[in-house]
Parts: structure tokens; sequence; C-alpha cells
């Protein structure tokens, strides 16, 4: 604590991202990163624009970006924002459409983000309890009074709420904003873009981290009513008008344009996460089905955090939360084959 702090910055208990441990090589499954590079159009497209050009600004409105995303989604561009990854995105959506008389409500097991924000901003949060298989109870999330957050799939417990199932929750919200986190959406969800047309109040908001293998170039997009887009472009242009630089401009508009390696990619983590299920469900895990990049486990005769740090030891990072209700589970990224039959064999030697 410093004598200099706010009272905010005082009160704040920051978001706490997954390890980066730098002491050795790990087989690192514990944020949720692709296990494969980005396309090789990407890696072009970012050397194309790695020349003297970078001593001018980037275009702080996203132009070309935004026409391709809407292009892909088969919206209009003014319906599309993007951002320095969808968290930033969360903090200005947070910003823009949020006000503290209002309490805002999303699940008690979600995206540990969506606290530090409501936080940050002074707000009043209903925290929705899941119930005991982590299902959201969509009708508890039917009139808020000040506005609504749902990740899908949900993260960390990787459980899915249907799109049709998700309309109900906007008819029953007509007034208020219903953010849709999709981060995931790509690995076997249909995402609820199909939607803004429809409802006003609905944005959903994605990145390019988890499926599109950028989570280094930090580039997130929300999508929704032309009236929200605008609510964020307010915000983003009160902090930064330039949260994009130019490489990370034209390397995620060079991963929309190669559809076929990015369904490649898509389809072997998929695949994988198939397989590494059925593995750990024969180990005694109990595994919750995953629509994500990532599984959520537990294990009725081993004691989660004794995992975690058994796994670590022996060079596997996966994710523990010692928080009520999940203080058993362990969150636990697609890699490879390899690095899954890795991590396979050696709960296998753990647990013998």
């Amino acid at each position: 604590m410093s004598k200099y702090w706010n009272q905010v910055t005082t009160s704040l208990t920051p978001y706490v991202p997954g390890e980066q441990p730098k002491d050795k090589t790990y087989i690192k499954l514990n944020t949720n990163e692709n296990p494969y590079p980005p396309s090789p159009r990407v890696l072009n497209a970012i050397q194309e624009v790695a020349n003297d050009d970078l001593r001018l600004y980037p275009d702080p409105t996203s132009d070309a970006l935004i026409r391709t995303i809407a292009d892909y989604y088969a919206v209009s561009p003014n319906q599309v924002f993007v951002g320095n990854g969808s968290d930033e995105i969360l903090g200005f959506a947070f910003a823009a459409f949020f006000s503290p008389e209002s309490a805002i409500r999303f699940a008690d097991i979600t995206y540990s983000f969506y606290q530090v924000y409501a936080k940050l901003y002074g707000l009043t949060v209903d925290r929705i309890p899941l119930d005991a298989d982590f299902n959201l109870p969509l009708e508890r999330f039917y009139g808020s009074e000040g506005g609504i957050v749902i990740a899908n799939p949900n993260a960390p417990t990787s459980t899915f709420v249907p799109v049709e199932h998700l309309r109900s929750v906007l008819e029953h919200n007509p007034d208020q904003v219903v953010m849709i986190d999709e981060a995931y959406i790509d690995f076997g969800g249909e995402s609820a873009v199909k939607l803004v047309d429809e409802f006003p109040n609905v944005l959903v908001i994605q990145t390019c981290s988890k499926s599109r293998s950028l989570a280094g170039l930090r580039v997130g997009y929300a999508i929704g009513h032309p009236e929200l887009i605008e609510g964020l472009n307010r915000i983003k242009n009160s902090f930064n008008s330039y949260t994009l630089d130019r490489l990370a401009l034209a390397g995620a508009e060079a991963s929309f344009k190669d559809q076929e390696y990015f369904a490649a990619m898509n389809a072997k983590v998929i695949t994988t996460r198939t397989w590494t299920v059925n593995k750990l469900r024969d180990l005694g895990f109990l595994v919750p089905e995953s629509l994500a990049n990532f599984v959520f486990i537990t294990h009725p005769d081993h004691m989660a955090s004794s995992l975690f740090q058994s796994l670590r030891e022996r060079g596997i990072l996966v994710r523990y939360f010692n928080q009520p209700r999940i203080d058993q589970y362990l969150r636990v990224s697609i890699g490879t084959d390899e690095e899954m039959q890795a991590l396979i064999n050696t709960l296998e030697e753990i647990m013998n």
C-alpha cells in the first residue's frame, strides 16, 4: 500500500493472470493459449508492415480490419468495434453501459475480470450461483436492473448455453445491455452474433487470442447494434485513440482471410480435446462437457491442489483456483497431442 494511492486504487484486488514462469521449460496448459502457430499469412502480413511506416500512427478507426470482420460475420461495419484484446473491450463496455446505481448480474463462477471491472467502476454486482453441474440458471438473469454479462462458453467451467436459450435472457431484459463474452466460441459453440440484428441490447465480444493463435498480438472485437458500438468508441477515444498498432491490425486482418488454416487448427484442437476427455475419464476424473479449448476436471480421490503441485514439479502447468466451490478442480488447456499424452502419462504416474 502506498500513501499516494487514492481510495479506489487501495481497494482494488487486480486480476491475476496464469503464471508465465521463466525458471525452466514447462508444458504450458494453464493459460488457454493455442498450441499451434498463427497462419503463415499472418506472419507475412506483419513482416510486410514492419517497415519505415512504424514512425507513423496507425489508423485510429481501424477501418480495414473492421470491414474484414464485418464481411466475415455478414454484418455492417458500423456494428463492429475492435480493441487491444477482449479484456480492454470488456473494460470499455463496463464503463459505457453499466451504472453504479443499478446492480449488474453475472455468475458466481466465471471469468474473474468481471468482478475486477465492477470494483474499478464502483458497480454493484448480483452474483448468480451456477447449479451443482455448473449450468447457468437463466431465469435468474431475467429482469436485471443494471445489465448482464455471460461468458459462453463459461470460464473456467467450460459449460455452454445454446444460443436459442440466451434468447430468453435478451427478451426479458429489453432495456439493459446483455454482454456475451465468446472468447472460446470457435471451439465448437454457436455464436450469438446471429442475434445482433434482432436484439439492439446484445453485445457479443470475441478475441483473436485463442482460436486464431494471436494471444501475443492483443486483438479483440465486439459486434452489436451501432448505438452500442458508438458508445464503445466514445469511451475508447476518451482513453486512447490508437489502441491497435500497425502490426496488430495487419496480422488480425490476415487471420480472417485464411479460413482454411483457421478451420484446420480448430479441428485439431477439438479432436485432441475429445481424446483427452476420454483418457481423463478412464483415470477416474469427472469432466464436464467442454466446447472450449480447455477442460475442467476433478477427481474424487485426489485433491486438486496436490495434483496441481505434483504436475508443476514434473514440468506441467495447469490452472488451480483456490476459490469456494471450485477448489477441487483444475483447468487444463488443450495442447498438442504430444503434450496431452505427456499429461496423461504424468497423471498416471502421480496417481499410482
